[in-house]
């Protein structure tokens, strides 16, 4: 009789794992010290390790580092308490094929309530990223926002660099959201769960520079009462981004091209050298190339930064993203507090008309404004800053006014395919007048 309840337990957990063999989803079972409990067919088939390979033993020492890299809640020992995490997770497989999975962690507790360990499950998401970005179906990755086929190619590339550690170097006018390129690189990295620490290199004085970067100990110079982390220290395991990294004078150039070489430095008025584990991210809105043939950045550094490049688009090269990114921008408003409010056919083609010098900073600017200004639940073209609407003007008064008909609209939409843009080159007018048109018309295409 006593045999019966261990019968009907082991029962139990064969049809536990034949059910749980049987997801799409990869599942992962470890304890307090890691060891791992349960892999099923999901994840021998997602990451390439056979479980015989894994069951019983330290997932670092399986996989060779934390397996969630470094959102590991277990680098450091086993947690007091662990509930329920989610994130996006980049991961090389045993044949060093990167894959794009989403990760979802649960804490285990026994019968008394005591956390004993996790289960993780996990989703492989590689190919369907993959298959919307080639159909052009994805219009935002990793916070970015961006449907147009360069923005498609940035995110791309994003992906092939989340599982390597490179030197990443992003050019892009001012207001481009290179800052929020670095990030997205870091959070699809797997460093994505330590610290990035962003550093404007042309906001610091020359002679807080250093000190900012490397650190310092008490009594290295007048005011320094403790000793003090720089940014370098604060970006252990994670992303460090140098913006505006052709400020750098001369002389930090020299010392963060050690650092980058040795990974060592040693804090400002100390002597004890401190090794960290950094990528480095850098960006600038000049060319690299050029400052480093006017002498006025260093070859050797400039090598060393500029292993990938990254172009950001501006925003005038990408303007069938402005409708995106302004529907985006009046949603955030409304999730900070502020009314709702859409655009009008006539501000909406003003927008795409003007040629954003300030690039997307720039429309997220124009929206706020309009917002403020607008009194109505339909942002009309008064209600947009003075310069977008003198650009108004300029479109529609460029060359001789031709007065539409509609034999001649619909004519031109018919040979455009009903794209307005083109159909409004074709008349000779600008996109506001024809969309005025049409509003006013609607009996016409």
């Amino acid at each position: 009789m006593n045999d019966l309840p261990l019968e009907k337990l082991l029962a139990d957990k064969r049809n536990l794992e034949q059910i749980l063999d049987n997801l799409m989803e990869g599942i992962i079972a470890h304890d307090k010290e890691r060891r791992v409990l349960f892999f099923n067919r999901a994840a021998e088939k997602i990451t390439g390790y056979g479980k015989a390979e894994v069951v019983g033993k330290d997932c670092h020492e399986v996989f060779g580092q934390p397996f969630c890299g470094q959102r590991c809640s277990f680098c450091s020992g086993p947690p007091e308490n662990f509930s329920h995490t989610s994130y996006p997770l980049n991961i090389l497989t045993r044949s060093g094929e990167p894959r794009h999975i989403e990760m979802s962690v649960t804490g285990m507790r026994d019968e008394a309530g005591a956390f004993v360990g996790v289960l993780a499950a996990f989703r492989d998401m590689t190919d369907l990223i993959g298959l919307k970005i080639r159909l052009g179906q994805l219009n935002s990755f990793s916070g970015i926002i961006g449907q147009d086929h360069k923005m498609l190619s940035l995110f791309r590339q994003i992906q092939d660099l989340a599982t390597n550690d490179f030197p990443v170097h992003i050019f892009g006018e001012t207001g481009t959201g290179k800052e929020l390129v670095a990030t997205a690189i870091h959070n699809e990295s797997r460093r994505g769960g330590g610290p990035f620490v962003p550093v404007n290199c042309g906001a610091l004085p020359e002679g807080l520079l250093e000190s900012e970067l490397f650190g310092h100990v008490k009594g290295a110079f007048s005011g320094a009462i403790r000793d003090k982390k720089g940014r370098f220290e604060l970006a252990h395991t994670g992303t460090l981004f140098l913006d505006e990294v052709t400020e750098l004078p001369k002389a930090m150039q020299v010392k963060l091209l050690r650092v980058l070489q040795e990974g060592t430095f040693e804090r400002v008025g100390g002597e004890a050298t401190i090794r960290v584990d950094v990528r480095i991210i850098s960006a600038t809105n000049r060319d690299l190339k050029s400052e480093m043939e006017r002498h006025h950045f260093r070859e050797d550094l400039y090598y060393r930064l500029n292993v990938v490049p990254l172009r950001l688009p501006p925003l005038r090269e990408r303007k069938t993203d402005v409708p995106l990114l302004a529907a985006h921008f009046l949603e955030k408003a409304v999730e900070r507090g502020q009314r709702s409010a859409s655009l009008s056919r006539d501000a909406l083609s003003l927008l795409m008309d003007y040629s954003w010098p300030g690039n997307v900073r720039e429309l997220q600017n124009a929206m706020h404004f309009a917002l403020v200004k607008s009194r109505r639940s339909v942002i009309s073209p008064e209600d947009l800053p003075p310069e977008i609407r003198t650009r108004e003007s300029c479109v529609c008064s460029a060359g001789p006014m031709r007065k539409l008909d509609g034999q001649s609209v619909a004519a031109a939409l018919r040979e455009c395919g009903g794209n307005k843009s083109r159909a409004a080159k074709l008349l000779g007018v600008g996109r506001a007048t024809l969309y005025r048109f049409l509003a006013e018309h609607p009996e016409n295409p």
